[in-house]
C-alpha cells in the first residue's frame, strides 16, 4: 500500500517510528568508530592505555644497549637523566650499578656517582662476576647475573650445610658404631634392676671373698638412695639378704649392711614396713646393745633412726623391745659422745613427729584420723620418763661442742612438760645453763660488734634464757 493513499492521522506515528530507528543506528555506528563515546568505565581505559604505553617502553629497553658506568671512590658526572631498578640507566643508555651513591651537585647541576664506603653490592658478588669482554650488556645479560647470583647463593648454602654435617660427623658417631664396639669390647649396658641383681648375688655368693661383698654393698648403697631402687631391691628378695647380713660375723659386712638398710629405708614407707616384717629393727638393737666397733654402731644407729622415723607402728615395737633401754646404754658407753648426740636428736625428732601429728589434727579438724591414732599408741614421753631420760639429757648439756650442745637444748625444751620436776630438783642442770648464759652473752655481744642481723649464739642464748625462765 503507498504511502500516499494513507491518512494524515496514521502518517505521524510512522514518521516518528522512522526517526527513532535513524537515530539509534546513528549512535550505534559512531559507538564502534571512537570507543570515547561508548558507555565504558574511563578510568579502566586510561589505565589500560597507561600499561600498554609501559609495556612498549620495556619492549624498547629489552632491545636497547647499554653502556656500563664504572664508580670509584671519587665523584664522577652522570649524563643527564637516570632511572632505577637493578642497575640504574640514563636515556642515552648508561647503566650504573645499584647501591652506588648518586647526588645531585647544585652548584653545577649534574647528577654524579661514586662507591660507598662498604660497597655490599661488590662484596655480594665477590666470585661471582660476570664473564664480559665489552664495555656494554643488555638487559638480558642483567638477568642472566641475577640467576648466577641466586645459583650461587644456592651452591654457598649447600657448601655451609655438607661442612656443618662433616663437623657433625667428626665430633658425634653414629648409634650403630658405638653398639658394634660395644659388642667388640663384651661391654653390656646394664639396668639399675640388673646392676642391683649383680650385686646382690655377688654378695650372697659363698665363693666372694671378703672384700668383694664390702664392695657389693658399697656400689649397692648408691642405688638404693632412689626410692623407686630401694622398692626394687625389696621386688625381687635382695633387701631381705641384706637384712640378714646384719647376722654376719664380720664387723664389716654388719657395717656396710647397716650402710644399704639406711638408705633403703630413708622416706621410703613400703621398704619400712617390709624391713619390720622381716626383722630388721630386732637385728638393729641386738647389734646396738653387743660389743661392736664403734664405726659399726654409727651405721646400725643411722640404720635405726631412718627405720623409726615417720613410722609409728615401728617406733611401738622399738618401746617393746626395749629400744629405749638399749639407747640408754649406748649414750652411758664411754667414748660415745658423738653416739650420744645422735641418740638424743633422734628422741627430739620422735617426739616432734607426734606434736606435729596432733597439731595436723587440729587444724583439718578430724577426730580420729588414723596417722594420729598410731601415734597415740606410742607412749614415748612415759617411757622417756620411766628409762631416766629427763637426766641423761641434762648431763649430755655439758658436752663442749656448741652443736652438740644446741641440740640438747632443743631435746630438753621438748621434755619440759615430761621432766619439769626432775630439771628444777637437778642443782647440776641450774649451773650448766648459768654458765652458759653468761658464755653465749659474750659471744651474742661479739656477733652484734660484727654486725649479724641473725646470730647463731643469740639463739642459743635464747634457749638457754627460756629453759631459766621455765625453771624457776
Amino acid at each position: 500500500m503507498a504511502l500516499q493513499s494513507l491518512p494524515s492521522s496514521r502518517m505521524a506515528p510512522l514518521a516518528i517510528l522512522l526517526g527513532l530507528l535513524m537515530a539509534a543506528c546513528f549512535t550505534f555506528c559512531l559507538s564502534h568508530q571512537n570507543p570515547e563515546f561508548a558507555l565504558t568505565n574511563p578510568e579502566k581505559s586510561s589505565t589500560k592505555e597507561t600499561e600498554r604505553k609501559e609495556t612498549k617502553a620495556e619492549e624498547e629497553l629489552d632491545a636497547e644497549v647499554l653502556e656500563v658506568f664504572y664508580p670509584t671512590h671519587e665523584w664522577q658526572a652522570l649524563r643527564p637523566a637516570s632511572q632505577a631498578g637493578l642497575m640504574q640507566s640514563n636515556k642515552i643508555g648508561q647503566a650504573v650499578p645499584a647501591g652506588s651513591h648518586v647526588r645531585l651537585n647544585l652548584q653545577t647541576g649534574e647528577r654524579e656517582a661514586k662507591l660507598q664506603s662498604e660497597d655490599k653490592f661488590r662484596n655480594n658478588l665477590k666470585g661471582k662476576r660476570l664473564d664480559i669482554n665489552t664495555n656494554t650488556y643488555t638487559s638480558q645479560d642483567l638477568k642472566s647475573a641475577l640467576a648466577k647470583f641466586k645459583e650461587g647463593a644456592e651452591m654457598e648454602s649447600s657448601k655451609e650445610d655438607k661442612a656443618r654435617q662433616a663437623e657433625v660427623k667428626r665430633l658425634f658417631r653414629p648409634i650403630e658404631e658405638l653398639k658394634k664396639d660395644f659388642d667388640e669390647l663384651n661391654v653390656v649396658i646394664e639396668t639399675d634392676m640388673q646392676i642391683m641383681v649383680r650385686l646382690i648375688n655377688k654378695f650372697n655368693s659363698s665363693s666372694s671373698s671378703l672384700e668383694e661383698k664390702i664392695a657389693a654393698l658399697f656400689d649397692l648403697e648408691y642405688y638404693v638412695h632412689q626410692m623407686d631402687n630401694a622398692q626394687d631391691l625389696l621386688s625381687f628378695g635382695g633387701l631381705q639378704v641384706v637384712i640378714n647380713g646384719l647376722n654376719s660375723t664380720e664387723p664389716l659386712v654388719k657395717e656396710y649392711a647397716a650402710f644399704v638398710l639406711g638408705a633403703a629405708f630413708s622416706s621410703n614407707p613400703k621398704v619400712q614396713v617390709e624391713a619390720i616384717e622381716g626383722g630388721a629393727l630386732q637385728k638393729l638393737l641386738v647389734i646396738l646393745a653387743t660389743e661392736q666397733p664403734l664405726t659399726a654402731k654409727k651405721k646400725v644407729l643411722f640404720a635405726l633412726c631412718s627405720l623409726l622415723r615417720h613410722f609409728p607402728y615401728a617406733q611401738r615395737q622399738f618401746l617393746k623391745l626395749g629400744g629405749l633401754q638399749v639407747l640408754r646404754s649406748l649414750v652411758q658407753e664411754k667414748g660415745t659422745e658423738v653416739l650420744a648426740v645422735r641418740v638424743v636428736t633422734l628422741l627430739y625428732d620422735l617426739v616432734t613427729e607426734k606434736m606435729f601429728a596432733e597439731e595436723e589434727a587440729e587444724l583439718t579438724q578430724e577426730t580420729s584420723p588414723e596417722k594420729l591414732q598410731q601415734y597415740r599408741q606410742v607412749h614415748l614421753l612415759p617411757g622417756l620418763r620411766e628409762q631416766g631420760w629427763c637426766e641423761i639429757t641434762a648431763h649430755l648439756l655439758a658436752l663442749p661442742e656448741h652443736d652438740a650442745r644446741e641440740k640438747v637444748l632443743q631435746t630438753l625444751g621438748v621434755l619440759l612438760a615430761t621432766c619439769r620436776d626432775h630439771y628444777r630438783q637437778d642443782p647440776q642442770l641450774s649451773r650448766t645453763l648459768a654458765s652458759l648464759q653468761v658464755e653465749y652473752q659474750a659471744l651474742a655481744s661479739l656477733e652484734l660488734q660484727d654486725g649479724e642481723d641473725e646470730g647463731y649464739f643469740r639463739e642459743l642464748l635464747g634457749s638457754v634464757n627460756s629453759l631459766l625462765k621455765e625453771l624457776r
